[in-house]
């Protein structure tokens, strides 16, 4: 990716002006860590729609999951 040829996005606007701000070891970490869950919980309501639209079950995954680790 070329950033000349890219506008940043809102997100890596917001983040720029968040690193502004200078934050310390502690809060970056924090920061990090609510990224982190944010993002998460974000895949996981997006992975349950996608199965109740499917009619996959907690069955059906679970069953895959024990196929994997075979």
């Amino acid at each position: 990716m070329n950033l000349s040829d890219d506008k940043l996005t809102t997100l890596q606007l917001e983040l720029l002006k968040v690193y502004s701000f200078n934050p310390s070891p502690k809060e970056m970490e924090g920061l990090k860590l609510f990224l982190g869950k944010f993002f998460a919980d974000r895949f996981t309501q997006k992975v349950e729609l996608a199965a109740k639209e499917n009619g996959i079950t907690n069955k059906d995954l679970d069953n895959w999951l024990e196929e994997d680790g075979q």
